[in-house]
């Protein structure tokens, strides 16, 4: 991760001051006369997103003002990287950003550019910061660089096999145990809702899973919705709302990074990883409306809508979690545009049974800028998924509450006195941003790995 470096005292990195417009006036004394009149120029007054570039008397580039919203530390450096010429940089004592770890770790995260199918644009510039929050930043960025890439990728290039590949070679990384099913496998090992969304393409549906740690720390389960690619199925979506269906991984994508984050830091914690892994295609062989399958819980759902497909592979491979005991269950899925409409592209939709376990995850996703906001299991509005000859149903007529009526279809799955959390999450940015570059986002990944360096003592 080269964009950030350890700063050395022999270093000759040029200083980065943060100023806003309530500071402007005290930044400005400390310059020379020929510096601000070289501001007065071109107009610089510290407003949040601009930059100006100070020389010496030589010309040469000494000292960078950056305009900053306090409020906002982690996008307050988010467009330097690209924006300032190629060099090493560091944060200069006198600015007046508080949070130093986020700036920093803004500025790496707008370093990043996809670049499996074209060249860099250009080399971005580098932020020279102390040892000890590098070893802290170093992790987080490649983990979100992971998730980027995961779902940046297309799915001719990220199917279930390469999925399922890139947990495997976690695993060889981490010394974990590789275990998957692969097509009608998963029939015989009884995951009949994961096979059933993924039998019509011609790439094979599969479980992934992967186990690390000691048997005597207390187990968890991370489970991730691979759709690698959803076509709605029957109920075909439109063009528009297909387009970027090569992202309905990305809740896979932030299981896998945060497995690697906990294998990493070595938790104390006996890890399962689960990604059902699937494309939900169009053939003669896809699930067809009205179909009725038993679900490895044994309960029977109806196929209301071959679209709300996620939930379907998530109930098999929750339940198979739920079987080993753990004492947590953590799962990531895309599942639903409903969680956007009430709360934006930006704000993760969190679900939990626990009451304690949601303010913990709340408050750890204040703690280190990646906030989340919970919405109710409420229980009543179970009725929305009643089927007329089954236990129940995947969706049902009503949009009313989309969000919440999925996730109470998963929390039939998972047993009550197993604590329990669900994440719908977008994995994307819409457009460019300081620190959140077009594209796959991991929205979520920090708040719950911080949750759990506190619950684990890591």
């Amino acid at each position: 991760m080269s964009v950030l470096i350890e700063r050395k005292s022999s270093d000759r990195s040029i200083a980065i001051e943060t100023t806003d417009a309530t500071h402007f006036a005290a930044t400005k004394r400390r310059l020379t006369a020929a510096q601000r009149q070289w501001l007065g120029s071109f107009g610089f007054e510290a407003s949040p997103g601009t930059f100006a570039m100070l020389p010496d008397e030589g010309g040469k580039l000494v000292r960078v003002l950056v305009g900053v919203d306090a409020a906002d530390p982690l996008g307050a450096m988010g467009a330097l990287a690209r924006g300032l010429p190629e060099a090493t940089y560091h944060l200069a004592d006198e600015g007046v950003l508080k949070d130093r770890l986020q700036a920093a770790l803004g500025w790496a995260l707008g370093a990043y550019e996809f670049t499996r199918y074209r060249k860099a644009r250009r080399a971005p510039a580098k932020l020279a910061i102390p040892a000890a929050d590098l070893k802290l930043l170093a992790p987080l960025v490649e983990a979100t660089t992971q998730v980027r890439d995961l779902v940046n990728t297309p799915t001719e290039d990220m199917g279930p096999k390469h999925l399922a590949d890139a947990v495997k070679q976690l695993g060889k990384t981490h010394k974990a145990k590789f275990r998957e099913w692969v097509g009608d496998e998963l029939l015989d090992a009884n995951f009949p809702t994961i096979h059933a969304v993924g039998r019509a393409s011609h790439r094979a549906p599969r479980l992934v899973e992967l186990t690390w740690g000691k048997a005597s720390d207390p187990k968890i389960a991370v489970v991730g919705k691979g759709v690698c690619f959803d076509t709605g199925g029957l109920d075909l979506k439109p063009a528009d709302g297909m387009r970027w269906m090569k992202k309905d991984m990305g809740g896979a994508a932030h299981a896998i990074a945060l497995a690697g984050l906990i294998m990493q830091a070595k938790l104390p914690v006996r890890l399962q990883l689960l990604i059902p892994a699937v494309e939900n295609a169009v053939s003669g062989a896809a699930m067809r409306p009205g179909e009725v399958i038993t679900t490895r819980a044994g309960i029977t759902v109806e196929v209301d809508n071959t679209d709300a497909e996620g939930r379907l592979v998530l109930c098999d491979a929750l339940t198979y979690a739920a079987e080993q005991k753990p004492e947590l269950i953590i799962d990531f899925a895309t599942l639903t545009g409903a969680a956007r409409v009430a709360l934006g592209p930006d704000l993760p939709a969190l679900f939990a049974n626990h009451d304690d376990l949601a303010d913990q995850v709340l408050a750890a996703g204040r703690n280190v800028n990646d906030p989340l906001w919970r919405l109710p299991l409420w229980r009543p509005y179970r009725k929305m998924l009643e089927s007329y000859l089954a236990d129940m149903a995947n969706s049902g007529a009503s949009r009313h509450a989309g969000a919440i009526t999925a996730a109470l279809y998963l929390e039939r799955f998972v047993p009550e006195t197993t604590p329990w959390l669900h994440l719908d999450t977008y994995a994307w940015n819409d457009a460019d941003r300081p620190g959140r570059p077009r594209g796959g986002e991991a929205l979520g990944l920090r708040a719950f790995f911080a949750f759990l360096q506190k619950r684990y003592g890591g």
